[in-house]
Parts: structure tokens; C-alpha cells; sequence
């Protein structure tokens, strides 16, 4: 069957999210130590960090939703310094979605996506909580899901059954292009997608992952040939 459309993960395929997440909790401590000084003189970044972990381990069953997770710390932060827990957590939450914001694509995501955007409605689909139209993204994908939209976390099916249904198009019919062996190749692949596996970093594949992908690429400029071999079924 032919590919009709695309989904695409973001973070890890669209930019490298370690150094985005780093300059976020540095701009939070900033911010901190101006306006909140009680939370900044009991948490350094590390420390900060930290106790998001470790709440994230005292609720497994929410520690995939990003947004719940970080509004939950900055309300502890505020109980715990003795300011008001409502003003202090909705600040905290817009200073830290901007900063989580500002990215710095991959060489070959704005030139590939504007391409395919004329051949496939394309779509976002991420475990995490970037918002498309806050990346400046929203011209070009028909729309995004993410976890928290759908309640389960990547690898489950939901979110990329979700994607086909609101696409109104067969899963074979719908490609994912995604970083993560399991949660966007195992997941999708289980979902019925066809999966792309963007290897930037040449890595191997996952013994422990059964599932292989239907192609694999290092770079995002190998995907408009890609699909223009495999867009006729």
C-alpha cells in the first residue's frame, strides 16, 4: 500500500534534547535565585534535578507524563520555601516551557520537512511536551499528538493508532520516523505503521528489540528518496 502520510517524533530526531533540557533547568536556577531566592539557596541545578527524579520514581505511573511531573516540583518548591504555591508554579512553568523551547534543529529537519509538507501531511508524535507551534513547527505538520494527550506513553499502540485515525488512513498506510528503537520502531511497528529508524548516531540495533525497522537512515535527507521508492507500495 502506498505511504500516504508521516508521523515524526521530535525530541532526538528533530534536535539533540540533552542540551535543550540542561539550559532549561540552568534558566530555571537563574530565575530562581532572582526572584525565589529561598528555592534557589536550597537547590543548586543538580539538586534540582534530583528531586525531579526522584519524585518521578515515587510515581511510576505518571513519571512518563513530563508536564505533570514538572508542575508537581515547582508546587512542592513552592510549599516547601513558603510561597504562594499557585503564583510561584504557574511562573516557574511558563519560564521553563520557553526555555525548554529553545532548540536548535538538525541541519536537515527544516529543508526535509518543508519538502514533505507538499507531498504528505505530516504529524508530530512525542513522549514529550514540546509544543509545535511554540518551535515554530505548526506550518508544517497537520497536527500533534503526545502522551499526555493520549494517557499512555510511547511504545504503547494508542498514540499511534490515535495518529491513523485522525489522519483517516490505514496503518499501513502511515510511516514513523522516529530515533528510539522502542518507542518509535517496536511501538509503531506493533501499531501496523511502517517504521523509519533515524540512526544518527550509527548506533547498533537493540538485541532485545525483535522488532527491525523498515528502513534504516542517518540523516534526514535520505527520507524524500526513501519514500519516493517506497510511496508506490
Amino acid at each position: 500500500m502506498p505511504v500516504r502520510a508521516i508521523s515524526f517524533d521530535l525530541d532526538d530526531t528533530l534536535w539533540d534534547t540533552a542540551p535543550v533540557m540542561q539550559r532549561a533547568e540552568e534558566t530555571i536556577h537563574t530565575w530562581l535565585v532572582r526572584h525565589y531566592p529561598r528555592v534557589a539557596q536550597r537547590y543548586d541545578v543538580a539538586a534540582l534535578h534530583a528531586l525531579r527524579e526522584q519524585m518521578a520514581s515515587e510515581d511510576p505511573a505518571r513519571a512518563w507524563d513530563f508536564t505533570h511531573l514538572r508542575r508537581r516540583l515547582f508546587r512542592r518548591l513552592a510549599r516547601e520555601a513558603g510561597y504562594p504555591e499557585a503564583e510561584f508554579s504557574a511562573q516557574a512553568w511558563e519560564v521553563y516551557f520557553a526555555a525548554r523551547h529553545r532548540v536548535t534543529f538538525f541541519h536537515d529537519v527544516l529543508p526535509v520537512l518543508e519538502e514533505l509538507a507538499h507531498r504528505f501531511p505530516l504529524v508530530a508524535v512525542s513522549n514529550g511536551n514540546a509544543d509545535i507551534s511554540h518551535l515554530g513547527l505548526d506550518h508544517l505538520f497537520r497536527f500533534a499528538l503526545s502522551a499526555s494527550d493520549i494517557g499512555q506513553p510511547k511504545p504503547a499502540p494508542a498514540i499511534y493508532t490515535e495518529t491513523c485515525a485522525r489522519l483517516a488512513l490505514p496503518p499501513a498506510q502511515v510511516m514513523h520516523v522516529g530515533d528510539h528503537p522502542e518507542h518509535d520502531i517496536l511501538g509503531a511497528a506493533r501499531a501496523g505503521l511502517r517504521t523509519v529508524w533515524l540512526n544518527r548516531r550509527r548506533q547498533r540495533w537493540p538485541n532485545d528489540v525483535a522488532v527491525m525497522p523498515d528502513a534504516e537512515i542517518t540523516d534526514l535527507h535520505a527520507l524524500p528518496a526513501l519514500l519516493g521508492t517506497t510511496a508506490g507500495g
